[in-house]
């Protein structure tokens, strides 16, 4: 059996009226708030390392011009805040893979994966670990970065997978070195909201640290098998020009087809998810939806979801397909397969992967 086996059978997302594990704040942001984040610029944002490009495949993306000094390396996993009131987070543009989970209260939380270790941008809102991002993350060899953790099982699981990590809330794990609190931000957002990661020191961190960088041999294929750039294909099944995960009645990811440009724009609980820096909307070639089981546990405010296996859908180009997948030891990445039991390949891009409940997902 896993470690991480879980509860299974019951799936429904829990609403409750209490607050958040570490008392997070899930009102809405002022109208202030709202008009003066989208000129903001993160403090002191540093120039990243050289990009020596490659005739290398990204890892995570499957895209041509990747960086040399990033190849055979191992990728960054970063825990981003998507609480209403931290909106617009700012780094999660250039991110190569955006997973999206299910936390207490409704709403949810985005680890963001980044393939270059040496060019990762300045990140925030940072916000705490929740037991399954560093499994998923544990099982893409990738570093993990967070600020804090609940105190139960995901203080247990980081401790038990004794996975390379910088933590925000720890001095000996990276607070003062790759993370700080963003001050221009402090003038508009509570500070829970204002934790950043400044990614042009990630790499020094890394070195001081003494952490492993070559990938392992698990993930040195890839997260996936990926068609090539120059060639996408349709997958196998009906027309998708709006795919729907329903986390909360106040908390959804909607994600429109632009045929233009064969991608899927991500809109945040009915608005446009934009980068807080860039300006720009978040935009997926491949959106996975993995269903899973999602109960919520013993304290009745943190969640279970089951990372073993499940169905799901693969959308792309305008089209959806039904799909299985699996992640069957803590250090085995997510596969995914066609309803005949044959690993699928995806389309080379970026991807969104949303965990949520089997009666959540719409698809039109």
């Amino acid at each position: 059996m896993n470690k991480f086996k879980l509860f299974a059978g019951i799936t429904a997302i829990c609403l409750l009226t209490t607050g958040c594990a570490e008392n997070e704040n899930i009102s809405q942001s002022t109208s202030e708030q709202s008009s003066s984040v989208s000129e903001m610029e993160p403090s002191s944002q540093s120039d990243k390392n050289p990009n020596i490009l490659s005739d290398e495949k990204n890892p995570l993306t499957g895209e041509y011009g990747f960086n040399e000094n990033a190849v055979g390396k191992r990728p960054v996993a970063v825990m981003v805040s998507n609480i209403k009131a931290a909106l617009p987070q700012y780094g999660i543009d250039e991110a190569d893979i955006v997973y999206e989970l299910p936390v207490e209260g409704g709403i949810t939380r985005l680890m963001a994966i980044y393939a270059d270790y040496t060019n990762v941008p300045d990140v925030c809102s940072v916000r705490s670990c929740r037991y399954y991002y560093p499994l998923i993350a544990y099982g893409m060899d990738a570093i993990y970065c967070h600020w804090g953790s609940d105190k139960t099982i995901a203080l247990d699981t980081l401790n038990y997978l004794d996975i390379d990590r910088f933590d925000g809330n720890d001095n000996s794990l990276g607070y003062g070195t790759v993370f700080e609190r963003d001050e221009e931000r402090a003038a508009y957002y509570d500070t829970e909201h204002t934790g950043c990661l400044r990614g042009s020191r990630l790499a020094d961190a890394i070195e001081d640290m003494g952490y492993r960088t070559d990938i392992n041999e698990t993930n040195e294929s890839g997260a996936f098998i990926f068609n090539s750039p120059d060639s996408p294909k349709e997958p196998d099944g009906a027309v998708c020009m709006t795919a729907q995960l329903n986390y909360s009645g106040d908390y959804y990811s909607t994600f429109e087809y632009d045929s233009s440009n064969e991608t899927y724009f991500k809109y945040h609980s009915g608005s446009p998810h934009n980068d807080g820096v860039t300006g720009n909307q978040l935009e997926f070639k491949n959106v996975i939806i993995l269903a899973t089981s999602i109960s919520t546990r013993s304290d009745g405010k943190l969640m279970d979801i089951g990372l073993e296996s499940g169905n799901g859908y693969y959308v792309s180009m305008g089209k959806a397909q039904p799909i299985t997948w699996s992640k069957d030891s803590d250090d085995s990445p997510i596969k995914l397969y066609d309803e005949s039991g044959n690993e699928i390949s995806i389309n080379a891009g970026k991807s969104y992967i949303g965990f949520i409940s089997e009666n959540n997902i719409s698809i039109e």
